[in-house]
């Protein structure tokens, strides 16, 4: 093959034939067990019409969407609402006792929150920060672990219409105050310290790096979760609890329209300075609430889990305002699977009969490498949903979470959405699609999901390219705080034609149809490899790899070649008590052969007992990248585990297992 050929699309190579179809039992309980429920969403705005009813409007909206101002969407027009009054105040009307949280602190301790607790402890803050000058309109940073008083933050906020904007935990100071500038933030609520893995992380400490460089802000709002001795500037530092035991626990809700900011969520970019995600109030509070009941199967009594931190999208959408307005009951654990024990999220499913479980592939794959005597210490048959978020998932990992935590039984929800999306774009209905391990399978209802060519043409079943989203949906993001123009040419450049009012988002992400028309997320287009003119995604590799009964988890990269362009590194880890030698290398590449393609085939295999990760779990590809190509490494601040690097630079260098893919 000639260089260039056939690189119009990404190319789709590796198959699943498995099929798991919903059992009667399930789809005679489910809410949604028929499929014309995705020929009501093809009429897009009468089919978001009719879920705008999951929420409490103070006025109605006189228009579902105005898409005039395209790529800048109106939902909801003329409606009016705060979201809180629908994820709070109905249900402290009907039931007050009902649990919202139970949560688990990492060191054993617990607490039950009911709604009516929420309520009042929300009341409390959006009063506390009242008195402190926040007004509808203005900035708050939220920069916390994962505790109660951090949805109550969120809830705050959003009762007096100050955007908030939360800060994951596990970024750095610098990270902090680039967010806090950006935003003009006047306010920062924080912790002492939280826990996590059996040790501190410092949050104020960190949180006054980042204030000696930020102006806006104005107090700085402290909950004492360990109890350290932390420094407390007078008149700037408030302990949370003394500024509640002075406030009241009533607050009316600030009547918002429905296109007002609810919240500023950073996101990375390809520029140094990170975006700023604007949602706004009405459409993303049907979108959460629709999405979260369908695709999860949401009834009374449930008891439901994701594992994700609110200092991302996932727990904005899934821990916080989706489960609350539906009135849910929810999990939520402040620390990390492995502590004190590898059993730690079974001990929990079982402890609180989780009926939903929300997690991600990378804790799934986590899992695997360590062995299925953890879940099976425990009794899981209380969970009747599973599902997957952050990444593809590969069908290897699919099939361990369907048999040893669903025990076969359990519908999987793979789920693709992304922070500018606001909730779940693509995903199976439990009581409805026939699933495939590792396919998202279909867009839900409502939503228009194309895959198409370098030319923006949809691309024939059986085919890869370009992950793109055809029609508005109500929890889009609506803009870049204060970068209109950036919003445009980021998301909406690539493919739309503005001169035919012809208007298409990117997502970034590689796709492919298989030819039942299922979805297959490939990674980010810049994760995929150019191989002899083969255009292969990273994503297919590492499901080749892990497919290998000794494989736990797999990273590929691509790295320069120059006889192929490029060339595929592969780093991996071994399942249990596995041993990496010479011959298990060539056992994998032939494997990966076999089940792609001998162009798949790596051309360098690194054996490591852990992967370069983010606090979220995410894998860093960027560095195997640079250790791959034996450049500098770049920024490793935002790993959990920074030390692996340098091992697996010195594993690297030292293995010179190189092979022609011919």
């Amino acid at each position: 093959m000639t260089e260039g050929e056939n690189s119009s699309t990404i190319e789709a190579l590796f198959d699943e034939d498995r099929h798991f179809s919903p059992s009667e039992e399930f789809r005679a309980q489910a809410n949604v067990a028929s499929p014309t429920i995705y020929d009501q969403g093809r009429d897009t705005e009468s089919y978001w019409r009719t879920q705008a009813n999951r929420v409490t409007w103070k006025t109605p909206f006189t228009e579902v969407l105005d898409w005039s101002g395209a790529p800048y969407a109106k939902w909801y027009t003329g409606g009016k609402l705060n979201i809180t009054e629908s994820a709070l105040d109905v249900h402290v009307q009907s039931t007050p006792n009902k649990v919202a949280y139970y949560f688990e602190g990492e060191n054993g301790d617990t607490k039950t929150v009911t709604y009516l607790d929420l309520y009042k402890e929300v009341c409390r803050l959006a009063n506390a920060l009242s008195e402190l000058g926040i007004q509808k309109g203005d900035r708050v940073a939220i920069y916390m672990g994962m505790i109660p008083e951090f949805p109550v933050a969120l809830l705050a906020c959003a009762r007096l219409g100050a955007p908030h904007s939360v800060v994951f935990g596990g970024f750095s100071s610098d990270s902090l105050r680039d967010r806090i500038n950006d935003a003009s933030a006047k306010v920062l609520i924080t912790c002492d310290e939280s826990w996590r893995n059996g040790g501190r992380v410092a949050l104020k400490e960190l949180a006054d790096v980042a204030l000696s460089e930020s102006p806006s802000i104005e107090h700085v709002v402290v909950v004492q979760r360990t109890g350290a001795t932390v420094n407390m500037v007078e008149g700037r530092d408030h302990y949370y609890h003394d500024l509640l035991a002075k406030a009241s626990d009533e607050r009316n809700a600030e009547e918002m329209d429905a296109e007002d900011t609810l919240f500023i969520l950073y996101t990375s970019g390809t520029t140094a300075r990170p975006k700023g995600i604007v949602h706004t109030t009405g459409g993303y509070a049907v979108g959460v609430a629709t999405t979260h009941a369908m695709v999860f199967d949401i009834k009374d009594g449930d008891i439901y889990w994701c594992t994700a931190d609110v200092g991302w999208v996932t727990g904005h959408s899934y821990v916080v305002y989706g489960p609350l307005i539906n009135g849910v009951t929810s999990v939520l654990y402040e620390g990390v699977p492995q502590f004190p024990d590898k059993d730690r999220f079974w001990e929990i499913i079982e402890k609180y009969k989780v009926t939903q479980l929300y997690t991600a592939p990378t804790s799934i794959r986590t899992f695997m490498k360590w062995g299925t005597e953890y879940p099976m210490k425990h009794d899981l048959t209380s969970l009747r949903v599973i599902g997957t978020v952050g990444e593809p998932i590969n069908p290897e990992a699919w099939m361990w979470y369907h048999e040893y935590i669903g025990n076969k039984r359990c519908p999987i929800v793979d789920t693709w959405w992304q922070t500018e999306t606001g909730h779940i774009m693509i995903s199976p209905l439990p009581g409805v699609t026939t699933t495939k391990p590792g396919s998202a399978t279909v867009p839900l209802p409502g939503i228009s999901v194309e895959v198409v060519d370098d030319d923006g043409n949809p691309v024939p079943n059986g085919s890869g390219g370009y992950l793109v989203i055809t029609h508005p949906w109500p929890g889009m993001a609506r803009t870049i705080f204060n970068d209109p123009e950036r919003f445009k040419d980021v998301y909406w450049s690539k493919f739309s034609k503005p001169e035919e009012n012809k208007w298409i988002y990117f997502a970034g992400d590689g796709a492919k149809k298989d030819l039942e028309g299922y979805i297959w997320l490939l990674g980010r287009v810049d994760d995929v490899m150019n191989v002899s003119g083969h255009r292969i995604s990273t994503l297919e590799v590492e499901s080749a790899l892990v497919d290998h009964q000794s494989v736990a988890e797999a990273a590929v990269v691509g790295r320069y070649d120059p006889t192929t362009g490029q060339a595929i590194a592969a780093f991996v880890t071994l399942k249990g008590d596995v041993q990496g030698d010479d011959a298990l290398i060539v056992e994998l590449r032939d494997h990966v052969a076999t089940k792609i393609g001998k162009i798949a085939r790596p051309a360098s295999i690194v054996f490591t007992d852990e992967l370069p990760k983010t606090r979220s779990g995410k894998i860093m590809r960027r560095l195997l990248r640079d250790i791959s190509e034996q450049r500098q490494l770049g920024d490793v601040t935002t790993l959990a585990n920074a030390d692996v690097v340098h091992e697996i630079a010195a594993r690297a260098q030292a293995s010179q297992n190189t092979v022609s893919t011919e």
